[in-house]
């Protein structure tokens, strides 16, 4: 499986929650597959959706679902401690690995070589850490949403991605959107 096959199992799970997905293809693959506007784009920020997701379960409380992958949390390496050291037993870190920077061309990154981010969460502190495998990621989403315990999911699954059209929101719209459905 790839990130939009586990994007595409996912989208039901997600609709009842607050969604930050990360930049680029991710967030081209939710928009085409489940667009919502509990669903927040992020268009031009790497490394951003776990700590924006953060903020966000922190200042309120509904569920928070972060979507991030491999190359942006290595990009902001910080998240993990930060996560760690500010629990907010409503948000869910998922984290796509597919062991590549999946938005500008499938480079590899270091967590598809020797580095563990499941290992690296646990080592910061993230005391609900869980590695799986794509085609487990639903299950671990719904097990996570159940135990009201800040959770951190590494799912691994197979580099690659599909052709998307790019998101035509600006975005302020996404941004006005989104926290319209966030006081609702």
């Amino acid at each position: 499986m790839i990130r939009s096959d586990v994007l595409r199992e996912l989208a039901p799970t997600l609709a009842d929650h607050l969604v930050i997905c990360n930049i680029g293809l991710p967030s081209q693959e939710l928009h085409l597959i489940d667009d919502r506007a509990t669903n927040f784009y992020m268009l031009g920020t790497m490394g951003l959706a776990s700590s924006i997701g953060l903020g966000l379960a922190l200042a309120q409380d509904k569920k928070v679902i972060s979507i991030d992958g491999d190359g942006s949390v290595l990009t902001n390496f910080g998240t993990l401690p930060t996560i760690a050291n500010n629990v907010a037993d409503n948000f869910i870190l998922l984290i796509i690995d597919n062991g590549s920077y999946g938005s500008t061309g499938d480079q590899p990154t270091y967590a598809g070589k020797k580095t563990s981010l499941a290992a690296v969460a646990s080592a910061c502190g993230c005391e609900t850490v869980v590695e799986c495998s794509a085609e487990d990621t639903v299950q671990a989403v719904k097990d996570a949403i159940a135990s009201d315990k800040m959770t951190i999911i590494v799912s691994k699954c197979e580099s690659g991605n599909i052709k998307v059209p790019v998101i035509t929101m600006d975005p302020v719209s996404i941004r006005d959107r989104f926290m319209g459905a966030v006081k609702a």
